[in-house]
């Protein structure tokens, strides 16, 4: 297996040019033979180097409009021909074909001409076929040949010239080859989601290019690696790095958060709300969603709706917090909140969310819609005598949003825009409920005049009789129980109000 190999004719085609520049004087100084098309022959002309048109080799023009340029065996037979093979080098000499030893070639923008809302015929003319064919072309025989399919490796490959005299390593090229197999899958990939989106085809197919190395998984014994684009969704101010587990509950909070227009903050710990309230002010908004449970809310994750201005900073900052997310914070704010040292303090951009959902499980992956409906007063069907009243549907529905983001079982008390407690993630309704109960009254809240909602129907009517015996006066469930009746019949006994709904929120 060749081990060095001195580069001596290369074939450079690129959308983008960016920092090309170095290279093209390198391999001018090395003497090595540039074959180029259109734009980039232009700009190597340009910068006083010789190229040889790929016309000039092939002997036929570009022809549909630059649909076919480089598809010639004169020039797949250069990079694919084997030179350890005798019969390869043999059939290059019969038909005049230069080995070409380097190939520097991009792709067409396909990703971000769809990102840009362009035209069908636009993104169709963006799906390269001859640059993709020659960087896998290249990339198949890296034992011989070098291939370049990216502009941040521009760098890298004008160092190895220098350096090595235009000669590369088996590992360097090897590096290169699987750089660039990585670009032509997630480009293939992107096609074919793009395509995939009328009577899609039952496939998961998934490629993230960017990526974050996490200090660790959920524990330090794990390796955690983050997929996709953090920069893009937030700007982080102070704090250390992300965890996994600060990732997770910051997902949880910001799903959370988007079911509130009213200027509302949220308190998260292990991904489940310890205190939600909205109100007229972000500064009252804080204070209630505290009041909900402080003792929880210690080393949990903060998200905001609106601006956090210097009163409400000066407030947060008395808590000790892992994340804090706002849309936007006054000059004055951030001063106060960078004084506290390891606090992650993050501005969330908006960016178009996915609306699919998937995790690997047993030796597959599993993936859904994600939950993106919720039932209001207007969805919500009174199944008793009792009739709620208007301030009961809308705390009804304030406490559907939370249901819908906490883990089952769960049950959720609120009373005028606050969520007053909880019990989630229990093996049965009834024990979520009492430890709902429970955590109220620990807080100080009293359940007179409060709602309740459940993330599932009740099978049995007791968790509806200890309610009633709290002091809830309105119920809602998304119902579907054969048993529905017993639980609505209960309510009436107790002169409370149900609700149903007909949709379900588990989260598992």
């Amino acid at each position: 297996m060749s081990q060095s190999v001195k580069i001596k004719n290369a074939l450079i085609s690129v959308y983008y040019k960016d920092n090309l520049e170095p290279i093209i004087h390198e391999l001018k100084r090395l003497g090595i033979t540039m074959y180029s098309t259109g734009g980039t022959e232009t700009f190597i002309r340009n910068l006083g180097a010789d190229v040889v048109a790929v016309e000039d080799l092939t002997s036929y023009p570009s022809i549909l409009g630059g649909r076919v340029k480089t598809l010639h065996p004169k020039v797949f037979g250069g990079i694919l021909s084997r030179r350890s093979l005798a019969g390869d080098k043999q059939q290059l000499e019969q038909y005049e074909i230069p080995e070409i030893d380097l190939v520097i070639v991009d792709l067409y923008p396909f990703e971000e001409t769809v990102a840009s809302g362009a035209g069908h015929d636009d993104v169709i003319e963006k799906i390269d076929i001859g640059g993709i064919s020659l960087i896998r072309a290249a990339a198949k025989n890296y034992k011989d040949v070098v291939i370049l399919a990216s502009k941040d490796d521009y760098t890298e490959l004008a160092e190895i010239l220098q350096n090595q005299g235009g000669a590369t390593t088996i590992d360097q090229r090897k590096k290169f080859a699987q750089k660039a197999f990585n670009i032509t899958s997630n480009y293939d990939t992107a096609i074919f989601q793009y395509f995939n989106t009328q009577d899609p085809m039952p496939v998961f197919k998934q490629s993230i290019q960017t990526s974050y190395a996490l200090r660790y998984g959920e524990n330090p014994h794990q390796q955690g690696t983050f997929y996709g684009n953090l920069d893009a969704m937030f700007t982080k101010l102070h704090g250390k790095e992300l965890s996994y587990n600060n990732l997770v509950d910051v997902d949880a909070a910001v799903s959370l958060i988007d079911e509130f227009t009213e200027p509302t903050i949220a308190i998260l710990k292990h991904t489940n709300a310890c205190g939600v309230a909205s109100r007229s002010f972000i500064k009252e908004a804080w204070i209630d969603a505290l009041a909900c449970d402080p003792v929880s809310a210690f080393g949990g994750v903060i998200i905001a709706n609106d601006e956090i201005n210097a009163e409400t900073a000066t407030e947060i900052s008395k808590l000790f917090y892992e994340v804090l997310i706002a849309p936007a914070y006054t000059d004055e704010a951030v001063q106060i909140l960078l004084g506290k040292k390891n606090r992650i303090i993050l501005v969330r951009q908006r960016v178009e969310l996915p609306v699919k959902q998937f995790k690997t499980l047993l030796n597959g992956v599993i993936e859904q819609d994600k939950d993106l409906v919720i039932e209001g007063p207007d969805q919500m069907t009174t199944v008793t005598n009792r009739q709620p009243t208007a301030q009961e549907l809308r705390d009804l529905h304030f406490a559907n949003k939370i249901v819908k983001h906490t883990k089952s079982n769960t049950i959720v008390f609120a009373k005028n825009n606050q969520l007053l407690a909880s019990g989630v993630g229990q093996t049965s309704r009834v024990d979520a409920l009492k430890q709902a109960v429970i955590k109220a009254e620990s807080f100080g809240f009293d359940l007179n005049g409060a709602v309740m909602a459940s993330d599932a129907f009740f099978p049995f009517n007791d968790c509806v009789e200890l309610a009633a015996e709290a002091g809830i006066l309105a119920v809602l469930q998304p119902g579907g129980s054969i048993k529905d009746q017993d639980s609505v019949a209960m309510c009436n006994e107790k002169n409370i109000s149900m609700v149903t709904t007909g949709v379900r929120h588990f989260k598992h």
